[in-house]
């Protein structure tokens, strides 16, 4: 029996974007991860300190500017973590275009509210506006 070369028509994913486009996305994901690890033992020390304070320590604590700087890094890296990973799970996992087009958009619209939000609170914090 010789060998026989099948036709294997191009799917739809072949023509969909660059070969290229998820690497970068990877990459971010594994670089925000690696960069979360120290930046959550912080904030885990962080919280443990303030346990057990009144509000005007816990309001002193996280207004000094380290803590804010590392409350805002880590705030601003779990956020875009976040981001990026569902936006690869809504992309494999939500079919149909509008579907999948209001899952991207509202994943985008979360990430940005909550981050942005978070880190108003710590910037109000540490100015005392």
């Amino acid at each position: 029996m010789a060998h026989e070369k099948r036709y294997a028509p191009p799917t739809a994913a072949r023509y969909a974007a660059s070969a290229r486009a998820g690497t970068k996305t990877f990459w971010h994901q594994r670089i925000t991860s690696v960069a979360g690890v120290p930046l959550t033992i912080a904030f885990i020390a962080i919280v443990i300190a303030l346990l057990g304070r009144n509000h005007a320590a816990t309001v002193q604590i996280l207004g000094s500017p380290l803590i804010a700087v590392v409350m805002i890094l880590f705030i601003a890296t779990i956020a875009y973590h976040m981001w990026i990973g569902m936006q690869e799970i809504i992309i494999d996992y939500v079919h149909g275009p509008a579907a999948k087009y209001l899952a991207l958009f509202g994943n985008m619209f979360f990430c940005a509210v909550t981050g942005l939000a978070s880190i108003y609170a710590i910037l109000k914090l540490s100015f005392g506006v």
